[in-house]
């Protein structure tokens, strides 16, 4: 049996730099250094030992540098965009999107340093406590580690860094092996707008790494988006901590026959395949009522079919790249299943490399993975109902509520079927994919556990204190 402490040494040794490559074309983008295990060991002390003075820093200062980066990332807003085209593959339309989200991102995370400040207690409303005055303070938590994915490189990896900052944490930040330098890019942006170069500390590593950060007594919080073995593993790792993840979903959108079909399709082709279908809001199952389902199912393939895909760089190029020849695979496997299982497949599903071509599926039985599980790729789902009643019970049948879609004219039905989806929100007269960076975000069934949007990411990484004055 060899030494462990060897073994452990040697294979430290060995560990290879992580090689970034280009979605599309496979070309190399970069070859980063990654830690090892005892080395992440004392990166969390230092990032730790940083806490107290990012506590510490007056609030207009972090305003400052919060409204300073959004500005330098609105200048370099061309520049960051390409970046995520190379390393994510969303197509440039797409990635210019994403950056001007992840401005307004930072504009709103400043905005919460001069406001969230706590409030005043009153004592007074209680017998016995007349003589007592006070408030409660928002105070920080400490080191916040933040573990982001790759379908937003940019805006994500702004929601974890841009509330933890305005809260005055120190951050040790994993994004995502597939795409490290869109995160590497905003934390030299936020360095060169002012912020400590300890404040935010990135570790790039495998998952010995992330574990290591997660069961770390001198972490406080994780904050996690990505999937759901992972979420479990967190959960499980993490000890006596505060969690909030994001776990994906498996969005419904019910389209009722008095909706607006033309704003309807057009909606649903791109809630169903913006960023190739990588978007945990994204719509998956398309609920149709039957009456107007052969005319909406007719006019959604039909702008599925019209779709271009291939070179995300391409300002014509609507679907690029998956993030890697094997999630496409998976995402063509499970159409494969669905089809031999008596699903008709009426556009797209053809592989070509990375990039699959947008898929729509009918008659997808219920036992079927497309259906059940969340397929982060760009498959969807259209199915008929009668009812209102059955629209709302198949859109429930899923685990995973992220968010759903409702289009009808009729209000009193929208807020009906609103109150009975099961779901963290209901866009109404919208597909499930929308999302302002201000509002509540989080599921509602498995693996819901706390809010993003700033203001609530905010309040998850803050705490209050209270003061009482006994006079």
């Amino acid at each position: 049996m060899p030494d462990t402490a060897t073994a452990q040494s040697r294979s430290e040794a060995t560990i290879k730099d992580l090689v970034v490559r280009n979605k599309f074309d496979g070309g190399l983008l970069a070859s980063l250094p990654q830690r090892t295990e005892a080395e992440v060991r004392i990166e969390l002390i230092r990032a730790a030992a940083a806490a107290p003075a990012a506590a510490a820093m007056p609030r207009h200062e972090r305003g400052l540098i919060l409204d300073t980066a959004a500005e330098l990332l609105q200048q370099r807003s061309q520049q960051v965009a390409e970046l995520i085209v190379a390393e994510a593959g969303k197509t440039i339309k797409q990635a210019r999107k994403e950056v001007s989200r992840a401005v307004n991102t930072l504009k709103l995370s400043a905005a919460e340093t001069r406001r969230n400040v706590g409030e005043v207690v009153p004592f007074d409303s209680f017998a016995g406590s007349e003589n007592r005055q006070g408030w409660f303070t928002r105070e920080p938590l400490g080191l916040i580690a933040a573990i982001t994915p790759y379908n937003d490189a940019l805006n994500l990896v702004a929601h974890k860094l841009g509330p933890a900052i305005a809260g005055g944490n120190a951050v040790i930040l994993k994004p995502s092996q597939l795409t490290p330098l869109t995160a590497i890019f905003l934390v030299d942006l936020l360095r060169e707008a002012g912020l400590p170069a300890d404040f935010v500390t990135v570790v790039l590593g495998d998952r010995t790494v992330a574990q290591t950060i997660i069961s770390s007594k001198l972490v406080r919080m994780v904050s996690f988006t990505g999937g759901f073995a992972t979420g479990r593993a967190i959960a499980a790792n993490a000890g006596i901590k505060r969690l909030s993840m994001e776990l994906g979903g498996n969005a419904p959108v019910i389209v009722f026959d008095d909706a607006d079909l033309p704003a309807a399709v057009q909606a649903c082709v791109s809630g169903s395949f913006w960023a190739a279908g990588q978007n945990c809001i994204g719509a998956q199952r398309i609920l149709v009522q039957r009456t107007v389902f052969e005319p909406f199912l007719n006019a959604f393939v039909a702008a599925t079919a019209a779709l271009k895909t291939g070179d995300p760089r391409n300002e014509h190029t609507d679907v690029g790249p998956m993030i890697s020849h094997d999630s496409a695979a998976e995402a063509k496997r499970k159409i494969d299943e669905a089809v031999s299982a008596g699903a008709k497949l009426l556009t797209g599903g053809i592989l070509n490399g990375p990039v699959l071509a947008p898929a729509v599926l009918t008659g997808v039985p219920r036992s079927c993975e497309a259906w059940s599980e969340e397929l982060f790729a760009p498959v969807v789902l259209v199915e008929s109902f009668d009812t209102a009643e059955e629209a709302i019970a198949l859109a429930n049948d899923s685990e995973y509520a992220l968010q759903a879609g409702v289009f009808t004219k009729d209000l009193s039905l929208a807020l009906r079927a609103a109150k009975a989806i099961d779901a963290g929100g209901v866009m109404i007269n919208d597909s499930s994919d929308y999302r302002h960076d201000a509002m509540p975000f989080g599921g509602s069934k498995y693996g819901s556990m706390g809010r993003e949007g700033v203001h609530f990411a905010y309040e998850e990484m803050t705490q209050p204190k209270v003061i009482a004055i006994a006079s």
